[in-house]
């Protein structure tokens, strides 16, 4: 027998929804959670910091004054990074933040997520939360139940009702089921998802 995820306005076994123990029944890995969480937000970072050398900077092809008979400290060129329109020293160039990490421990560490939040009872299945239309203020009068600071919802797919809705609600999140990644789980203090979204993710990291 598998695992249940309560539903959102019923706790009886009745608005239970039934889910693989593979899937939601894992063990914390603290270890594992903090790789996948570290990889995914450094493979978010945009790398374009640039910053020019002596040898870019503009200026520099001829010696500043005589080396010696000025009372002044010898300088050999404008280029220098102790000079104002001179290079930097150590300088920034574009570079790549990603993290190697396979799909085995990327999928093993979601399961984790979810196990955990299952655990904690922050993870609940809901089918009539979807707003019907595109209007803010209905959508908000179906979350006012769930009592949390930051929600995200997780749908088999997005219509677009649904994006107009929430996309002014600076506490909600909304994302696909295949989309789903470690940093918006971790956040959340509530994970609401549909059934259909449930079964994709089975499918996915079963």
């Amino acid at each position: 027998m598998g695992l249940q995820v309560p539903a959102l306005n019923n706790q009886d076994a009745a608005g239970k929804v039934e889910v693989n123990e593979a899937v939601f029944g894992r063990d914390y890995n603290e270890t594992l959670i903090h790789q996948i969480v570290t990889r995914f937000m450094a493979g978010r970072r945009a790398g374009t910091k640039a910053q020019k050398t002596r040898s870019e900077v503009s200026g520099g092809g001829m010696k500043p004054w005589r080396q010696k008979g000025t009372g002044r400290a010898r300088s050999g060129s404008t280029r220098s990074p102790i000079w104002r329109t001179g290079g930097v020293a150590f300088a920034a160039k574009p570079r790549n933040y990603e993290q190697k990490l396979n799909k085995k421990m990327f999928r093993a560490g979601i399961r984790s997520i979810l196990s955990e939040l299952l655990r904690q009872d922050r993870l609940v299945v809901a089918n009539d939360i979807l707003p019907t239309s595109p209007k803010t203020k209905d959508f908000v009068d179906k979350l006012k139940g769930l009592n949390a600071r930051r929600i995200l919802i997780v749908v088999d797919t997005i219509d677009q009702n649904l994006a107009l809705a929430s996309r002014n609600i600076p506490y909600i999140e909304v994302v696909e089921a295949n989309n789903l990644n470690p940093v918006l789980l971790v956040s959340a203090e509530k994970v609401v998802a549909t059934s259909g979204a449930l079964k994709k993710i089975e499918e996915h990291l079963a």
